[in-house]
């Protein structure tokens, strides 16, 4: 009983602490700094104003009523006012359940409240069990419906009974819907428009067919007129359908008081608003939201607006009460799912290919609409905030209403008035957003309560009428609301001081005592007035006052339960004391029985103070008996000895000690009359005595009141003495059974009796389903009180002591898991069981926090984990209890100080600060467990959960054994005390099973061969059978499905079974049905002896078009000596390694072999290596450099970047041996060089700190020197630290950056030798602020907006968050900021509709890695002064939308595109979008400012124009990527020759992530010979002197970094090295870079100026000398600084320039496998210019070199580039041709990527091949404007956008088409024009 008292302290405490928190809130009154009474009162609720006369009351005007009084205003001057709630009785009518309609009581209802004022209201709901239903069919007329409509037409008479069925009062009505009439949505073509299928309608976008009507006969009748009509893109216009069924409600049929329900039928995708379709066709006008349907219930409007939103959908059919059904065929089911979620009450229902199944759809949908109800506040003005809670109280969630239909329900309505909205306080807002008539009801009902809801705004009747030239303003002004208002001049708080007056006198503002005016924190006004200067802080005439110097408790001033009122606290409303610590009411103190401090003391300041009583008391002064199993087992002792003078206390010196005295009694009270009742067995005499426990009921006594009965109960000395008789009577009759019959009467006699209810337990061990056994224990007997019993269970008890298993000790320092089991102090919710619920985080924290707590003083335990929740059935009244499963891992030997442990907390009811309940455990091991279970008063029967430790080692046949040990509390005695359980493994004769889980096949293979495996036990013949079912993928269609039976033969061990794969049909390739087609394949039925083994079923996946495998070299350098015996190169294989794949290697300029050969990779097989013995070649093994080259990959593969590699063969003598850091250490000489230190060890300490530990060498190291450098980089550019202990400190390194280091001892002789590299990465910080953001403005609502990765992402990037705010002219939000986050980091941009039209917005972007959220990044951008560029939409999958305008019902309006956003197929406008989705990082030295690197790792090398689309029906979806990968370059060691400075650049390997590859470049220039320029060199070159290198590529890494790179020229000898020479064109020192290595042909420099132009030379060296140089003049144009020009703007545009080349190239994605080049005319061409010749060749190899020419000589020139593959890098190279020969050459990399496997030939329909011819005029201009939408281009200042215009001239055309392409400019506001062109 005690531990009760110890619940009802903790939940007392528990009630403080939340009264607690309930004072801690925010004194709005105060803090609003009300100038006027009005003011005050309208701050919020509780607010008072006090209207005293300024001499007489010095305090805050305005603050809480309470508080003002304290101040000391009087009642009768203080200002307050109050709100009403009322509702009309006669307008108010109770529900009456006769009636068949749905009801709210009550129907109205008008509320006041005051700001920040809450009120609660109760509101009954009716829904009939068949109430009115009003149901309206709209179907997809679309030609793919045909089936469907048949189907529908057949189905009056079950329609009928379905309706029926639902509603006694119902209508029905029918619509039909294809889409707008216009194109691209709609072949055009005249025999088209009059019948666009064989027997088929005219096209149309909607028609109201059958208006609502109750005659089926006459719905059946006029259904079977209707024919299918037809479109040409798969996604249809049922948006503008929805709508107008919405809001034509009298056309529709819609009735009052009726159950609107819409079913919308379709198997394909919808268009929505900005699409992309309409914008294509002109049509731009968003949807007005009005009737537009004629008098034959055809929409006129279609082709004059665009589709509605979704967000307007969800308003209108929420505001027309329309329940949407969306019965969809597979195609397009996961759309409407997504669709779904954003309704307040929906349904999707999955339809037959032939809608066979409507009316079941429609059943369920209904069925499932009612069970799962929600509540909305529809026209809730801003200012309010709605909550419904349960009838208990609680908030309900979505769907949680389930109002039974013919019954009558209840919810609550909680509904408070802000006090303020973004800033701005309610009643400075406009007064339409303060009140309002919102109509609350559940989202079923066409009926709610209408509540009228108006904010107050008070004002003050004594501010109407002011006292004017009032006497205590000195005649000088007007007292208003007892404050003086002064005339003009006169100032001070009575108006006596002239402001036009002289400098005020200090000394009227110094208070007594002080010398400096206002106590020197606040300014002297006029008439010694103060100021003071932080009144948050300071206070009274003087600012004598301090508000933070009152008194404290627990660290918080005033025991944050008051205010800081002139030095003193001014407590809140039950609280006093100096500090507010004390509590004026005693709750606190109040005992279990409701007594204040159990009569044993006083309540002193809310805690009780005891007297002295001679036992442990409670905090309310109740005996604690907790320490002694509760008071029974407390006071038995004392009972006993001084009852009966018996007992363990019998002594009398011990008995005088007891703090009680008994009292001998006849008859006990009641148990529920006293504080316990308690029975034990006397030992001495085997006699039961009984007595009761109470508090005294004299306050004055401290005391118990023990109350011991007379005579004792029953004794077992007379049970003997019977027993004895009847044993005597039962020899003398032979009858033996009479001996248990006298045993089992002794023990019944002697009170209860637990044990277990079973003896043996059989168990097999393939059907167990728990690795645990619910095992029964039952009492028997009075169950009147509480009785624990202790358990254990030990396994494997069937072996004996000399088993050889049980001769196997266990290793006692072995850490093992301990499974522990407790039942806390709290009720079981099923969120506990969901893994990522809030509530089972925040429970398991707790949990492991304590545990962890408790367990740590077990020597070696470590933290617990795996921490679940669950209930225990048949646990007695603790059933609903929550069960904690946990696993704390500790040494074996800890077992039984574990069990001890968990004891003795279990039985304090507490776990540190856990509370749980006691007379609960358990803690096993692997091999034995303890623990103990409870049971409670009128409890019979209890599960004890044992552990059955099952094992793969057990034996054939093992036995446990459960024992019950004691009962360490109550009376009961332990009967049945043991249990054996046993558990038989079978043994079968064949195991069958699928070999893997899982297979994948492509389509082409045609059959999926599946094997089923046979493990052989026994041999023999045996079966087993096998059967195929759908997943995603169907039968006959995907694939054919089989079944049958296995024969196995003996000896056989593996079958096949073949699954047939069927081929797409036409209309199936052109349905976007992204699901991924899945069947499974399950075996069943073993015969023979066999069972099933670890695969049973296996899930079989049609892959339509498998990912290539990607092949490369696994490193770019390989590193061999001449000793080494072989050369081995590894080649590494990622994707689709299910395979087979070849590719064929070769080596490059080896000195003594030229080697070739594939390389086959078996399936799963993902590396292999060429092996090269160099011994097998002819001639010595001397040190060389070669190349290893990839080519000609299989057609399942490609190569990847790694597509050659370097191999150095170094000299494998001694001096490299010792280079290496192979020395003996033997041999050293003592007085030579040291040796390397030992066990070199780097941990990571930070995000920018490496620590460097090792061991000193031999010797006597007089220092180390410590080397260090960024990995990649070369190490002769290491920085070096010179420490003189064995540990360096490495600081101010880059965040998340790997580093290599090595270390080496030093003396007086020199260095020692060097210690192996060691790498060490840094630890993450957060991540720096996005780049620059850049707008797509779609219209001046809608606008894209997307941001570059952070430049130092300082981790990886796992979220963004967006906030967009609207804002003044100030930069001062106007109104509330949204928040999106956004938590896949790939989808850097966010389509947002429905922003305000011509307003500002403040929008910001932070990025968020492992360690937290990095800084923001900010632009500002009015989307109507931007130029719309609806032709620039990319439709990307995966694009966050959200709605600005959707208000606080849609802030979770999220979704992605990949799901509903669908371009048309007509829609193959190229989404121009200049590196989109894409970053570059840099790492550049800006001159004259601080060297910044950035080494984020990044996904793709080069530049990608990806296309993520679809066939007809489908959608392009096209957008730009570019990945730009930097790396430091190395800085260079310099020196000066002869007044030039050379760099020796030896290239060594780099990071993967952060190298240069040619791929990376971003804009290329590259200068070959000019034919008019150049001689023929040749003739007077001495034999073996290199050629000129034959061309010069530049590339642009920065704005001031430039990669050279050239080409090997010829020479009849080898090349020995090359030299790089480059100065500034006007002048200026030469600089001289030296490359030794003859394989690299390509240098990085980085010390450029932005904006000048430098002349470049290459040349090449031999045995013979130096060649002649080839040059080239090359500019890096840039953003600069104005005030430092030689320093680029961060994150500024760059690109390469120089005079004879043509512009940087833009690329445009027109479709999967074509896109557009287009480049501007050379600054200054060599000449005038003929033309162009652009050649286009695959990057790495593989098909011919493609060339055009180009007749022009305009600004700008584009050519459109058909005939190309996806997911292939193309090189492009444009080189102008004049009248002196060809300039130089441009180059651009590029990558049309899909987003998806499917191809396009797969996708075909009749509008996509054509053969036409074209007459046009002779001089015909189309005119395009492309926005190049700057989305993830970090080198465009933010919002900055560009565009680019060109023209083309065309007369006759005659060509075969083979793609429609539709653009649409916009020019100004309203011109329009449209461009068709066609692509040969």
């Amino acid at each position: 009983m005690g531990r009760w008292t110890l619940h009802l302290s903790v939940g007392i405490a528990l009630v403080a602490v939340l009264l607690t928190c309930s004072y801690a809130e925010e004194n709005y009154c105060f803090a609003s700094r009300a100038s006027s009474c009005s003011e005050c009162l309208q701050a919020g609720v509780g607010c008072a104003y006090c209207s005293e006369e300024v001499r007489t009351y010095n305090g805050p005007r305005c603050d809480l009523h309470k508080n003002i009084i304290v101040h000391g205003c009087q009642a009768i001057s203080t200002f307050t006012c109050s709100s009403s709630s009322i509702s009309p009785s006669a307008q108010n009518e109770s529900i009456n359940v006769n009636l068949e309609k749905s009801q709210v009581s009550p129907q109205s209802t008008m509320m006041t409240f005051l700001p920040g004022e809450e009120k609660n209201m109760t509101v009954q709901v009716f829904a009939p069990e068949k109430g009115p239903l009003d149901l309206y069919i709209l179907m997809d007329f679309s030609n793919s419906m045909e089936d469907d409509l048949d189907n529908l037409k057949k189905m009056g008479k079950q329609l009928a009974l379905l309706v029926g069925k639902l509603s006694s009062d119902y209508t029905i009505g029918f619509g039909e819907f294809v889409d707008k009439v216009i194109e691209p949505q709609t072949d055009m073509r005249p025999i088209k428009l009059k019948q666009p299928w064989p027997n088929s309608d005219p096209p149309f976008a909607f028609k109201n067919v059958i208006k609502l009507t109750s005659n089926v006969s006459e719905f059946t009748e006029k259904l079977q007129k209707e024919r299918i009509s037809g479109n040409l893109d798969a996604p249809e216009g049922g948006f503008d359908a929805i709508l107008q069924a919405a809001v034509c409600g009298d056309k529709i049929g819609w009735r009052q008081g009726s159950t609107h329900l819409l079913v919308f039928s379709t198997e394909s995708a919808f268009h929505y608003e900005a699409d992309g379709a309409n914008v294509l066709a002109g049509v731009l006008p968003r949807n007005d939201e009005q009737c537009h349907l004629n008098e034959q219930g055809s929409y006129t409007e279609a082709t004059k607006q665009d589709y509605p939103s979704i967000p307007t959908l969800v308003r209108l059919l929420g505001k027309n009460n329309i329940i949407p059904i969306f019965a969809v065929t597979d195609h397009s089911y996961t759309h409407y799912q997504k669709l779904k979620e954003y309704f307040p009450i929906a349904e999707v229902g999955l339809l037959q290919e032939d809608s066979s199944n409507i009316l079941e759809v429609m059943e369920t949908a209904f069925t499932n609409i009612r069970a799962k109800m929600s509540i909305r506040a529809e026209d809730r003005p801003k200012a309010f905030e709605a909550k419904f809670l349960k009838e208990s109280g609680q908030i309900a969630k979505y769907g949680e209403f389930n109002f039974q239909p013919g019954k009558i329900g209840k919810f609550m309505m909680q509904l408070k008035a802000q006090r303020m909205i973004d800033e701005n306080h309610v009643c400075k807002m406009d007064p339409n957003e303060n009140k309002g008539v919102m109509r609350v009801k559940p989202t079923t009902f066409s009926t709610g309560v209408m509540v009228d809801a108006t904010i107050l705004c008070p004002t003050c009747d004594c501010e109407k009428s002011p006292i004017r030239n009032a006497p205590r303003c000195n005649g000088k002004g007007d007292l208003v609301c007892g404050k003086c208002r002064c005339h003009g001049g006169w100032v001070g708080p009575f108006c006596n001081c002239s402001g036009s007056g002289s400098a005020a006198d200090i000394n009227q503002c110094k208070a007594k005592e002080t010398d400096e005016p206002c106590s020197g924190r606040g300014e002297c006004q006029e008439c010694g007035t103060c100021i003071c200067y932080n009144p948050n802080q300071f206070e009274g005439p003087y600012c004598e006052y301090d508000k933070t110097q009152c008194q404290r408790h627990a660290g918080f001033l005033c025991n944050d339960r008051g205010s800081c009122v002139k030095g003193q606290c001014a407590c809140t409303e039950g609280w006093t004391g100096n500090a507010c610590e004390c509590p004026t009411s005693s709750q606190t103190c109040l005992d279990s029985k409701g007594v204040i401090c159990g009569g044993r003391g006083k309540c002193v300041c809310g805690r009780c103070e005891c007297s002295d009583s001679g036992m442990e008391l409670t905090s309310t002064c109740e005996p604690n008996f907790q320490a002694q199993l509760g008071v029974c087992e407390g006071t038995r002792s004392c009972v006993q000895c001084q009852a009966w003078k018996t007992g363990e206390m019998k002594e009398t010196e011990k008995c005088d000690k007891c703090p009680f005295k008994v009292i001998m009694v006849d008859e006990l009270k009641k148990k529920e009359e006293v504080y316990e009742s308690c029975s034990f067995r006397d030992e001495d005499d085997d006699c039961t005595y009984h007595y009761t426990v109470d508090n005294a009921k004299d306050s004055e006594k401290t005391d118990l009141e023990v109350q011991v009965l007379k005579k004792k109960g029953e004794c077992l000395y007379f049970t003997s003495a019977l027993c004895s008789s009847v044993w005597l009577c039962c020899l003398a009759v032979g009858e033996v059974r009479c001996l248990s019959c006298c045993i089992l009467f002794i023990i019944s006699s002697r009170g209860r009796i637990v044990g277990f209810k079973e003896d043996e337990y059989l168990l097999r061990q393939s059907l167990l389903t728990s690795d645990h056994l619910d095992t029964p224990m039952v009492r028997t007997g009075p169950p009147k009180g509480t009785d624990v019993v202790r358990w254990k269970v030990t396994d494997n008890v069937h072996r004996g002591p000399n088993h050889p298993q049980a001769l196997i000790k266990p290793n006692p320092k072995e850490t093992i898991p301990f499974p522990i089991s407790l039942r806390l102090n709290r009720l079981f919710s099923e969120s506990l069981t969901h893994p990522d619920s809030r509530e089972g985080d925040q429970l398991r924290k707790e949990v492991a926090d304590n545990l962890n707590e408790l367990y740590k003083q077990i020597p070696g335990a470590q933290k617990v984990q795996k921490t679940s929740f669950r209930t225990q059935r048949n646990a007695g009244k603790r059933q609903d209890y929550t069960i904690m499963d946990t696993v704390l891992s500790a040494p074996r030997s800890s077992y039984p100080d574990i069990v001890k442990l968990t004891e003795k907390n279990v039985q304090s009811g507490n776990f540190h600060d856990l509370k749980v309940v006691p007379g609960y455990y358990t803690v096993a091991t692997d091999r034995e467990a303890a623990g103990a279970i409870e049971f409670q008063e009128g409890v019979e029967s209890v599960d004890v959960h044992v552990p059955l430790f099952v094992k793969d080692e057990d034996d054939d046949k093992k036995q446990l054994l459960v024992e019950a040990v004691d009962v360490p509390l109550g009376i009961a005695e332990i009967g049945k005390r043991l249990v054996n359980i046993t558990i038989i493994k079978e043994h079968a004769t064949s195991v069958f099973s699928f070999l893997q889980p899982s297979y994948t096949y492509s389509r082409k293979d045609g059959v999926a061969n599946i094997p089923v495996s046979r493990e052989i036990i026994e041999d023999g013949r045996t079966q087993v059978a096998y059967r195929s079912r759908d997943l995603t993928a169907k039968d006959k269609k995907d694939y054919l499905t089989v079944e049958g039976d296995l024969t196995y033969g003996p000896g056989e061990t593996q079958k096949i079974v073949p699954v047939r794969l069927l081929e797409l049909s036409e209309k199936d390739g052109l349905l976007e049905d992204k699901q991924v087609k899945q069947f499974v394949m399950d075996l069943s039925n073993p015969r023979q002896g066999a069972k099933l083994g670890r695969y049973p079923r296996t899930t079989v996946t049609i892959a339509d078009l498998p990912e290539p495998s990607v092949m490369a070299f696994k490193k770019a350098t390989q590193n061999f000596t001449t000793t080494d015996p072989t050369y081995t190169i590894p080649v590494v294989r990622t994707r689709s390694p299910e395979t087979p794949a070849t590719v064929k290697w070769r080596t490059k300029k080896a000195q003594r072999f030229e080697l070739s050969g594939p390389l086959k990779f078996s399936p799963g097989e993902t590396e292999k290596n060429i092996v090269i013995d160099p011994k097998a070649y002819p001639g010595p093994i001397q040190p060389e450099t070669f190349q290893l080259e990839l080519f000609d990959p299989s057609t399942n593969a490609s190569i990847g970047d790694k597509k050659t590699t370097v191999v150095n063969v170094t000299d494998g003598g001694k001096s490299q041996m010792a280079q290496k850091g192979f020395i003996n250490r033997k041999a050293a000489s003592p007085g030579g060089h040291l040796l390397s230190p030992e066990n070199p060890k780097a941990v990571a300490t930070g995000p920018r700190s490496i620590r460097l530990n090792w061991e000193p060498p031999p010797g006597n190291p007089m220092g180390y020197k410590v080397k260090y450098w960024i990995y990649g980089d070369p190490e002769k550019d290491a920085q070096v630290l010179d420490v003189k202990t064995p540990h360096a400190d490495l600081t101010n390194l880059y965040p998340y950056c790997d580093y290599e280091m090595r270390v080496c001892a030093y003396n007086s002789v020199g260095d020692g030798y060097d210690t192996d590299v060691v790498a060490c990465q840094t630890l993450e910080d957060v991540p720096g602020e996005p780049g620059r953001l850049a707008f797509n403005v779609i219209s001046p609502t809608v606008t894209q907006l997307s941001w570059a990765e952070p430049a130092e992402t300082n981790g990886n990037i796992t979220a963004y968050e967006v906030i967009y705010t609207p804002i003044d002219d100030d930069m001062k939000p106007v109104g509330p900021a949204k928040k999106v986050k956004i938590d896949n980091p790939k989808k850097r941009m966010l389509l947002i509709e429905n922003l305000q039209n011509a307003q500002t917005y403040q929008y910001k972007v932070r990025a968020k890695n492992s360690v937290g959220w990095g800084p923001f990044r900010d632009a500002t951008i009015n989307l109507a002064s931007q130029p719309a560029r609806p032709l620039s939409i990319p439709i990307i999958p995966d694009v966050p939308i959200v709605d600005a305008e959707a208000g606080d019902e849609y802030d979770g309006y999220l979704m992605y595109s990949n799901e509903v956003l669908k371009s048309p197929v007509g829609s193959k406008t190229p989404s121009v979008s200049d590196y989109m989705n894409g970053k570059w990082e840099q790492n550049f030295l800006f001159p004259g400012g601080s060297g910044t690197r950035n080494l984020s790792a990044s996904s793709s090398p080069m530049s990608t124009l990806s296309s993520n689309y679809r066939g007809a029906g489908g959608s392009y979806t096209t957008e730009t990527t570019t990945t730009y990968l930097s790396g430091p370059g190395g800085s260079r060691r310099q020196d000066l020759i002869g007044g030039v400075h050379t760099s020796d650049v030896i290239l060594r390997k780099r990071s993967e992530n952060r190298g240069y590859m040619e791929e990376n470049i971003r804009d290329s220039i590259v200068m070959g010979d000019l034919s008019s320029k150049f001689p023929d060199l040749d003739a007077r070159l001495a034999p073996g002197i290199p050629d000129t290198p034959s061309r010069l590529v530049f590339s642009a890494l920065g704005p001031t970094a430039l990669k050279v790179s050239w080409q090997e020229p010829h020479c009849e000898k080898d090349i020995l090295a090359y030299c790089v020479l480059y100065q500034l064109l006007n002048g200026g020192e030469m600089k001289r870079i030296n490359v030794t290595n003859p394989a690299e042909n390509s240098v990085i420099i980085q010390d450029l100026l932005p904006n000048h132009s430098y002349l470049f030379k290459v040349k090449a060296q031999s045995q013979e000398g130096w060649g002649p140089e080839r040059e080239g003049v090359i500019t890096i144009e840039s953003a600069v600084d104005p005030k430092s020009p030689l320093s680029p703007v961060p994150g500024s545009p760059f690109t390469l320039s120089t005079p004879s080349a043509p512009g940087p190239l833009v690329f445009t994605a027109l479709s999967p496998d074509s896109l557009q080049l287009s480049w501007e005319k050379p600054r200054k061409p060599n000449g005038e210019i003929l033309g162009y010749v652009v050649t286009c060749e695959q990057l790495h190899g593989g098909g011919d070199m493609r060339s055009f020419p180009v007749n022009s000589d305009g600004a700008e020139t584009s050519l459109t580039v058909p005939n190309l593959t996806e997911n292939m890098p193309y090189k492009f190279k444009v080189q102008a041709r004049t009248t002196q020969g060809f300039g130089p050459e441009r180059e651009g990399i590029i990558t049309i990527e899909s987003q998806d496997g499917s191809a396009l030939s797969q996708h075909s329909s009749q509008s996509m091949t054509r053969r036409e011819v074209f007459h046009m005029p002779t001089e015909v201009s189309t005119r395009t404007n492309i926005s190049h939408t700057v989305l993830d281009d970090p080198f465009f200042s933010d919002g900055m956008m560009m565009t680019t215009q060109h023209t083309e001239t065309s007369g006759m055309v005659t060509r075969q088409i083979t793609k429609e392409v539709v653009q649409r400019g916009v020019m100004g506001a309203t011109t329009v024009t449209k461009k068709m062109f066609y692509e040969s």
